[in-house]
């Protein structure tokens, strides 16, 4: 049985194909929300911090620019995970509207969970990503 890390918006779906991707991007651009790409070797759910790829890309109109980065990030890290986020600043803050995965590593590990007994016998659970057994930058190498 393998893992597939499921976060974000069509995180259920297959993996989106380039031309999905432009598609999506351009529902995000055609509404003024700014793209921005991350990447992380640490997928857990509560790691909300993933690394940036460049800055925000601000007033964009083609998606042919987000795909091209998109790119070389992962010509940059082919075993990391890589994400587009669109932000709606028509708020008066930064929100994200749209977040999904365009590039996974070829394995992934996935999860284990931790079950700890508390007080009162209370149950409490705890996720650990086997990734993170390995150093940052050596986590997802064969």
């Amino acid at each position: 049985m393998s893992f597939r890390l499921t976060q974000g918006t069509f995180s259920y779906l297959p993996d989106l194909t380039d031309e999905e991707i432009a598609k999506q991007v351009q529902y995000a651009l055609d509404r003024g929300w700014a793209i921005n790409i991350e990447f992380t070797d640490d997928p857990h759910p509560r790691n909300v911090y993933w690394d940036m790829w460049g800055l925000p890309m601000f007033d964009l109109q083609d998606p042919s620019a987000v795909l091209y980065e998109i790119q070389k990030c992962r010509e940059a890290y082919p075993n990391h995970y890589i994400r587009v986020s669109a932000y709606d600043r028509s708020y008066g803050r930064q929100t994200i509207a749209l977040q999904f995965i365009v590039h996974r590593p070829k394995h992934e590990p996935g999860f284990h969970v931790i079950r700890q007994e508390v007080r009162d016998r209370q149950i409490r659970y705890t996720l650990h990503s086997y990734a993170t057994d390995r150093p940052k930058g050596e986590r997802y190498v064969d």
